[in-house]
């Protein structure tokens, strides 16, 4: 197919009228951006032990120059910003590698050593991170650990830093929020692969790094691709105001449960007069819904929270800083700007239930919806990663769900059933691209992006209409000033253009997947049922764990898998089967594609019973696609 197209000229004008509306005088981020800068990364590339690159700062060097028409100003102007990278301070004591990852890492020096705040997402990331600051602070070795909530750009280059061995002597405390490996665990294997396939659209995986391609994911570049780990907490933070002291660093506790991760918290350094925000207030609207999916957040608990954040730390705080972008300084200045954050989510909040509770729906509330003058003018407010638009909709979906309320909406026919008729009502396909071709002309591609994908849905194969949706799909992108509607918009192009490319980033590490428990084993195995193929089997199984002491048993009927502890007390019928191995020969077994008859050879599970249950149990099991398709049809369902 052919290449990527320029900007159109409705575009280059809609470029120009934001640059005119925005307040680009207002430079304080600049300056915050860059002071206490020591020393970048050069070059600000990191590889893995085979020499591959998993990180490359310096393909973003184009965003240096004059903002180009193919990108929103305002987005080009965070690019700037975000891209930065290097070895910050933040007060006295306290350092931030940033622009090596998604993330930033945070280093609290203490009397020994030095305590370590989210490293990052990949091993290699956070050791090129920590080796940074070692060469300009002293080699110190690193004496705690502290994940800030449970997403993987928090807690996934954790042997980067430290090892299993330092955590299991006590010499490195790992801390997290209650509920923490739970949730960990949960959102990055149940739907990892679906997650993880659309995360490679949201942050632009595939795309060329320049004006027509990637220009960042607006809370960071991009997500490095290097060896995603996981060391489980030592110590859990249970209540706000908790305190601890970890090598001599006094830390004081706030959980933020349901905030920006279902496990989350912010904490203050009362002897540095510092705030960490975690992920709760950065310099963008986030994600109240993220593009890649997850549970609804809950924006009037966000902004409950940055309340008592503001109450409890900031007006006896200097500083606050987060684990994306950059810091604010001045008690005055980052009070106000925690206030605009909670004002944020607290309006939209208030206002979506306000007009969902008048008749309107979601789609309707997101083009209705206006933010206050003093909010919408600030610039950490702006929708770079999350949007008012998706935002508004997600308010709605997790208070009234999926459905409007219209019945003619609630039995719709699926997507390429549904595309047929509509092509069909329209007068054919290629009366529909002729009509289609016109609305782009016209730059209505909101209009030729709906209507040219029901010629795709409807023929998979018409070029014509993937050509137009591609020219489509790009203008959309160029226009967006949410960095991840832009690398959306940019991707399905590339994907019409050239074909699916799959999932770059592989869910379920190792360390993630020996992290969960017995339970959340046996529930993603559940996930993998084949529930038809299912109904007629019937397997009764015990899975003995000797590391633990305990024996779990599983049933399988009516194409559903129930497990549960079998106690002493419960009155059961004998198993089927038995199955006795450790915890991680299961996880080896059961979700990392080991061969079963190969285990038992080697001695790692020992069977009893009718062993030929167990050829019936895996036989129902399906396997999840990291490769489906997004912008065209996966097929019918039959």
């Amino acid at each position: 197919m052919s290449t990527a197209t320029e900007p159109s000229a409705f575009i280059v004008a809609e470029q120009r009228r934001a640059a005119a509306a925005m307040p680009f005088a207002d430079t304080a981020d600049l300056a915050d951006a860059d002071r206490g800068f020591i020393a970048a990364l050069e070059p600000g590339v990191v590889t893995a032990e085979d020499g591959t690159v998993v990180w490359d700062n310096d393909s973003y060097n184009f965003l240096r120059e004059s903002c180009p028409a193919s990108v929103n100003p305002s987005l080009w102007r965070q690019a700037g910003l975000v891209v930065k990278q290097g070895l910050f301070e933040v007060v006295e004591g306290i350092y931030q590698i940033r622009g090596l990852d998604l993330s930033n890492m945070t280093l609290v020096e203490g009397e020994t050593g030095v305590l370590v705040i989210d490293p990052l997402i990949s091993m290699e990331t956070a050791a090129a991170g920590l080796a940074l600051y070692r060469a300009h602070r002293g080699d110190r070795p690193v004496t705690g650990l502290v994940y800030t909530h449970s997403h993987v750009d928090h807690f996934g280059g954790a042997l980067g830093v430290t090892t299993t061995e330092d955590v299991a002597a006590g010499r490195c405390p790992v801390l997290a929020p209650a509920g923490f490996l739970e949730h960990a665990v949960a959102e990055n294997v149940y739907a990892g692969t679906a997650m993880s396939r659309r995360a490679g659209y949201m942050y632009g995986a595939v795309l060329p790094r320049g004006p027509l391609g990637s220009v960042g994911a607006g809370l960071g570049q991009t997500t490095s691709v290097g060896t995603v780990t996981l060391i489980p907490p030592t110590v859990d933070i249970t209540a706000t105001g908790q305190e601890e002291t970890i090598d001599g660093i006094r830390i004081v506790f706030q959980l933020t449960p349901g905030t920006e991760a279902p496990a989350e918290m912010n904490f203050y350094f009362p002897d540095r007069r510092a705030l960490c925000m975690a992920e709760n207030a950065t310099h963008t609207l986030h994600n109240l819904l993220t593009l890649r999916g997850a549970l609804v957040r809950d924006p009037h608990v966000w902004a409950k929270y940055l309340t008592e954040a503001i109450n409890l730390y900031a007006r006896r705080s200097d500083v606050v800083f987060a684990s994306h972008h950059w810091p604010t300084w001045g008690t005055d200045r980052l009070v106000e700007y925690l206030a605009l954050q909670r004002d944020l989510y607290g309006y939209l909040n208030d206002q979506t239930l306000r007009l969902l509770n008048q008749g309107y729906v979601g789609a309707e509330i997101a083009e209705m919806l206006t933010l206050p003058t003093a909010v919408e003018g600030s610039w950490h407010t702006r929708g770079y990663y999350g949007s008012v638009s998706h935002n508004v909709k997600a308010i709605y979906q997790r208070y009234m769900g999926w459905f409007d309320g219209n019945p003619a909406h609630l039995w719709e026919h699926p997507p390429v059933d549904s595309a047929i008729r509509h092509v069909e009502f329209m007068g054919g396909a290629e009366e529909v691209l002729r009509k289609a071709q016109a609305s782009y002309d016209a730059g209505d591609y909101r209009w030729v992006a709906q209507v040219v994908n029901y010629v795709i849905y409807a023929d998979p194969t018409n070029d014509a209409a993937k050509a137009l949706q591609a020219s489509t799909f790009e203008q959309l992108g160029y226009g967006a000033e949410n960095a991840t509607w832009r690398n959306f918009y940019l991707s399905g192009a590339y994907e019409l253009r050239y074909g699916p490319f799959g999932t770059p980033t592989k869910a379920n590490a190792p360390t993630m997947l020996a992290a969960l428990s017995v339970e959340q084993i046996f529930d993603a195995m559940a996930l993998r049922v084949d529930g038809p193929k299912a109904w007629n089997q019937r397997v009764v199984a015990d899975w003995q764990i000797t590391d633990e002491d305990r024996t779990h048993r599983l049933e399988l009927r009516n194409g559903r898998l129930t497990h549960y502890d079998r106690l002493e007390e419960m009155s059961l019928p004998e198993p089927d089967a038995t199955f006795t191995l450790s915890k991680a020969t299961l996880v080896r077994v059961l979700l990392s594609g080991e061969d079963f008859g190969v285990a038992a050879a080697a001695g790692d599970i020992l069977m009893e019973g009718d062993v030929t249950k167990l050829a019936e149990l895996v036989g129902v099991f399906d396997a999840p696609d990291p490769d489906f398709t997004i912008v065209t049809p996966r097929g019918t369902i039959g």
